[in-house]
């Protein structure tokens, strides 16, 4: 077969960027589908045809087969690359593009069946010699019949959806009093989110580690393993780092579950790249999770440390090329690690943030700094999608060296408009743990078992925070008194202020020396060069000769400086208004605790009380669906409920009143 010299690609956001940049190095002509929301996309702007496709919810856009092939036809694209999600591991797609004679930029439609079915997946790998976790690989009745289950296998389980995906119709029940009660939750999970409401049980190996191998075949029965990707760091079952390779795999251990990768793959006769995802325990004994037939999110990692592009891969697999190399000649150089960049809050329990991105600068690409992306400045973040900004991506000769590179694009990644993770991500590159390798898929919920908070991660050196704030506001006060008809004719070369960082004062001395400037604070000198102007977000500067990015916004009459994971207002203020500020009232913050708020925008599926009803701490008040994941709000102390605001079946805003409280 001949090149394609048109793909269209069957997905939006970042991923379809990513194909389109192949697409484009490859000589091939790419087409873009687009839903309502989508008219005005990154991905649309970016190809060379761009074709409407439906509403703005994607079950009216990009999950209907009908409108994608209109567009195929429209025009003339001979290949289909799915991306991830939608209907990347869709087997009637497959099969409809079959029919029209089009090429799937992925694998045979058996190998699609099969492992997207995890209750079949399970035992093909049984039968191909795969190692596996204990549990029962038939559909479950019902409730009570996971309970019997779960009794027999013995606590903890994990009930899990077999179409599920994304952390989606998860459930784990450390005691059989949760068994009912999870399986029903995962059971209305999945069949909202796949239509699917199959569940099935197995053993829920504790502290286990989430190592994947990607493998790459062709259709001349040559099939390799490009090592392993660790996705440990974990949160509600979606991952939120991964690296490659992974810290805790030993070479012996990477041979062996990378063979039997391949023999997983070879057992669905499968062609393209995909996945084969292990838990790991402690004693790296390993056992088969499931597999992904498609591209996964973190496969930048491996193109990082192999050299390969896997975009360009799957394509040259699909239009009907042997792989180009053998086993033995796939690499493993250097250390690649990517953080996954969402708009979600973290202070308030990863709830997703939509809106318009009124300030939006990622870091420099550079060889040791990848952004894939699918937005950008004056862009929106609908509410109908998933709300990933980005995949950074760092790489280095080490780990440490890897590490080094990503921290520094974090601080640098600038946003505004949305909430996003970036603090939680940059806490967790930098939390002791993980910076040694040790971690587990229960990382989070350890360390953060009340959830993250910005206001909680403390600065390495907080004077050096200072420093940059006071010559910040030095800087302005300078520039004030240049102003046409102001007195003095300038300021002096010292001056003396004040720093106020929550209920702290740091007294401080400030003297211009040349381009820097000398910072006394607390019998430390900090010389602070950089080149700051009023209204710049971002900027790189240099303390006591060392490099540093950081980010300032103006509140009020302080600063807010992001750096390290920390976001951190300090007021800089003359001496004597220091002094007087003492002496004003502090406002108090209204109480909400007789409300019942919803977190996020969403769907209130359920409001599970009455008015007049007394409930208990921990009890569940209502459901509210977000991006198709359910989440449970429960009361935080004992109470009764005045009144009901909001009705099932209600689009919630952030912050809308559910219950009242007496």
């Amino acid at each position: 077969m001949s090149m394609f010299k048109k793909i269209l690609i069957a997905n939006r956001g970042e991923i379809a960027c990513r194909v389109i940049k192949t697409a484009r190095r490859m000589g091939i002509a790419t087409v873009a589908v687009y839903s309502d929301a989508d008219a005005d996309a990154l991905h649309v702007r970016m190809a060379d045809e761009a074709v409407h496709i439906g509403g703005s919810a994607s079950a009216e856009s990009y999950l209907v087969i009908d409108n994608i092939l209109a567009a195929i036809e429209q025009t003339g694209a001979e290949a289909v690359h799915p991306g991830f999600g939608f209907l990347s591991e869709n087997s009637t797609f497959a099969d409809a593009l079959a029919a029209a004679g089009v090429a799937f930029i992925g694998p045979g439609n058996f190998a699609i069946q099969a492992m997207g079915d995890k209750i079949e997946s399970k035992k093909l790998a049984i039968d191909a010699g795969v190692s596996c976790i204990p549990g029962y690989t038939d559909v479950i009745r019902d409730a009570d019949h996971a309970y019997e289950i779960a009794e027999g296998i013995g606590c903890p389980v994990m009930l899990k959806a077999s179409a599920g995906g994304g952390g989606k119709g998860m459930r784990v029940a450390w005691t059989l009093d949760e068994v009912r009660d999870n399986f029903i939750s995962a059971q209305n999970e999945s069949r909202s989110a796949f239509g699917d409401d199959r569940v099935f049980v197995e053993k829920f190996i504790e502290r286990p580690r989430h190592i994947e191998i990607q493998v790459l075949a062709d259709s001349f029965g040559n099939t390799v393993y490009l090592n392993e990707r660790e996705c440990s760091i974990q949160r509600r079952h979606q991952k939120v780092i991964e690296e490659a390779p992974s810290p805790f795999i030993d070479p012996a251990t990477r041979k062996a579950m990378g063979e039997q990768a391949v023999a997983m793959a070879r057992a669905v006769d499968y062609k393209s790249a995909g996945t084969v995802e292990f838990i790991v325990d402690k004693d790296r004994n390993f056992y088969f999770l499931e597999m992904n037939t498609r591209l996964q999110v973190e496969h930048p990692v491996t193109e990082f440390i192999t050299g390969l592009d896997l975009v360009e891969q799957m394509i040259r697999v699909a239009a009907g090329e042997k792989l180009a190399f053998a086993q033995d000649d796939v690499q493993l150089k250097g250390w690649s690690m990517e953080c996954r960049v969402y708009a979600e809050d973290p202070d308030r329990n990863f709830m997703p943030s939509t809106g318009r991105l009124t300030r939006y600068l990622p870091p420099a690409e550079t060889a040791n700094v990848r952004v894939d992306t699918g937005v950008f400045e004056g862009g929106e973040i609908s509410m109908f999608y998933d709300p990933m900004i980005a995949k950074l991506v760092s790489y280095g000769e080490t780990r440490e060296e890897a590490a080094a590179h990503m921290n520094d694009a974090l601080d640098a990644y600038t946003i505004r408009g949305v909430r996003h993770n970036i603090p939680f991500l940059a806490a967790l590159m930098r939390h002791p743990q993980f910076i040694a390798g040790e971690m587990t898929t229960g990382f989070i919920d350890e360390h953060y078992p009340d959830g993250f908070s910005s206001s909680d991660v403390v600065h390495s050196d907080p004077a050096l925070l200072v420093a940059v704030a006071a010559k910040i506001q030095h800087q302005v006060d300078q520039r004030a008194t240049r102003i046409s008809g102001q007195t003095g004719g300038g300021v002096s070369e010292e001056h003396h202020y004040v720093a106020i960082v929550g209920e702290r004062e740091y007294p401080l001395d400030i003297e211009d020396a040349g381009s820097a400037s000398l910072v006394q604070i607390d019998g430390d000198t900090y010389r602070i060069e950089f080149d700051w102007q009023p209204g710049a977000i971002r900027f790189r500067g240099q303390a006591n000769g060392q490099p540093f990015t950081m980010q300032v916004d103006r509140e009020g009459i302080g600063w807010r400086l992001t750096h390290n994971g920390t976001v951190n207002l300090i007021r800089v203020l003359g001496r004597r208004i220091a002094e007087l500020n003492r002496l004003m009232p502090v406002k108090a913050a209204p109480d909400l605790s007789r409300f019942l708020l919803s977190p996020m925008p969403g769907l209130l599926v359920r409001v599970s009380v009455s008015e007049g009803e007394s409930v208990d701490a921990g009890q569940e008040l209502a459901v509210v669906e977000a991006m198709k994941m359910e989440n449970v709000l429960t009361a935080t102390q004992a109470g009764v409920v005045a009144a009901i605001k909001a009705e099932a079946g209600a689009s919630l805003a952030v912050d809308q009143v559910i219950i009242e409280f007496e």
